[in-house]
């Protein structure tokens, strides 16, 4: 719960900072204690009186004001903070924090504390939408920060588009969620696959597929922030893993059937986001094939099934989800493949569409269980979709302990 949480709020100056007096009064009302840091930009728009009354706690502007009990104020409020919201995020902040910079009281605190980070993008269409900044959100995305998306609306420079920040009501009840859900799984140990596999033709050539491994990583990340132990079982990705998971990392089918069942046994929920490769090479090749005028015959075997393995060997207080990625008869495949693998849940996406499917952030997918219900998602990003998929697996296992 959040009563009595330490919440540090970043005010950064952006004209939406009026609503961050709201924010820091809808905190205070649902018990949260609220510490604010403000740029000096900020306190163009907003007075530091303003929070000060507001909260009830002092207001930090600065670095260089008189220190108090010999704590260095950074330090001592990213330690004392149980969560961290900027609102609004200024371009200028988020480039900051992407990128290490420590100017000022907020970018060092932001460095120097190991607490969750939500920040709320506010700013023009255009500021939003620049590559620069797309990348920047991008990062510190995969650093784990966390972002609240901005809402589209009239915005103050006078144009119409995306980059207004979030009803306060909304950017609330974001962080109340982040502290229900946060010991949610909290004892359960949840394994992930993610990404393709290789399959050895000769020491450099290999056959793959064109996963990169980022719904798997979501899918890690989601379970992670609700307090399981989650082992994340990995083909090549260059993607970084989430912090405080423990990673497996290999190359070949055969060697993620050998991670995944050495920790199914104990394990309560298994999500199989990975895509596997269904055939390997017979005969690997010691050196590198040359290559001829002729052509190159591969003679291919099958790859173990270990979906299919995992659902006979499944307990009953045990949950079974996979993926289902196609590209024509989308329902009637994925719903054939939760029959015959013995699978409480079935995630599936027609890859051959646009914004879905591999090495994209976002993806469109149907969500089918065994007693049959559909749950269709609206074109989202994988982040969202993993929160969807976690949630929906931990009501399975709880439905399955209730008996």
């Amino acid at each position: 719960m959040i009563k009595d949480k330490n919440i540090v709020l970043g005010v950064t100056g952006g004209i939406a900072a009026y609503k961050a007096v709201e924010i820091a009064s809808r905190l205070r009302k649902v018990g949260a204690k609220v510490h604010v840091v403000m740029t000096k930009a900020a306190t163009s728009f907003v007075t530091e009186l303003t929070f000060r009354e507001i909260t009830g706690n002092p207001v930090t502007t600065t670095m260089w004001g008189e220190v108090a009990n010999w704590n260095v104020e950074h330090i001592a409020l990213a330690k004392l903070a149980d969560l961290v919201l900027i609102a609004p995020a200024t371009a200028n902040v988020i480039a900051k924090a992407a990128n290490g910079i420590a100017d000022d009281m907020l970018t060092t605190m932001l460095l120097a504390t190991k607490a969750p980070v939500y920040f709320a993008p506010a700013m023009n269409t255009n500021m939003l939408e620049n590559p620069v900044t797309q990348e920047n959100i991008r990062k510190l995305e995969s650093l784990g920060w966390h972002q609240i998306e901005p809402d589209s609306g009239y915005l103050a420079c006078g144009v119409s588009g995306a980059g207004r920040l979030p009803e306060p009501s909304a950017i609330v009840e974001r962080i109340e969620d982040h502290f229900i859900d946060s010991d949610s799984m909290k004892g359960l140990k949840v394994l992930v696959t993610a990404a393709g596999t290789y399959e050895p033709i000769d020491p450099v050539r290999y056959i793959g597929n064109r996963s990169s491994g980022k719904m798997g990583y979501a899918v890690a990340e989601a379970a992670r922030n609700r307090g399981a132990e989650v082992v994340l079982v990995s083909g090549p990705s260059a993607l970084k893993p989430p912090a405080g998971v423990r990673i497996i990392k290999l190359e070949s089918a055969c060697d993620m059937r050998d991670a995944v069942l050495a920790e199914y046994p104990d394990t309560d929920i298994v999500i199989k986001a990975a895509a596997v490769a269904d055939y390997r090479v017979r005969n690997v090749a010691e050196n590198k094939i040359k290559k001829k005028d002729e052509e190159l015959v591969l003679v291919l075997d099958k790859n173990p099934d270990i979906l299919k393995e995992l659902g006979q060997l499944k307990k009953p207080n045990q949950v079974l989800v996979g993926f289902a990625a196609e590209t024509r008869n989308l329902m009637e495949y994925a719903q054939e493949k939760l029959q015959k693998k013995n699978l409480d849940m079935i995630v599936a996406n027609d890859v051959s569409k646009p914004g879905a499917g591999f090495n994209t952030d976002t993806n469109l997918v149907k969500i089918i269980t065994r007693d049959s219900d559909v749950k269709e998602l609206p074109m989202m990003d994988k982040k969202r979709i993993a929160e969807v998929i976690v949630d929906m697996a931990k009501e399975k296992l709880q439905e399955k302990c209730r008996g």
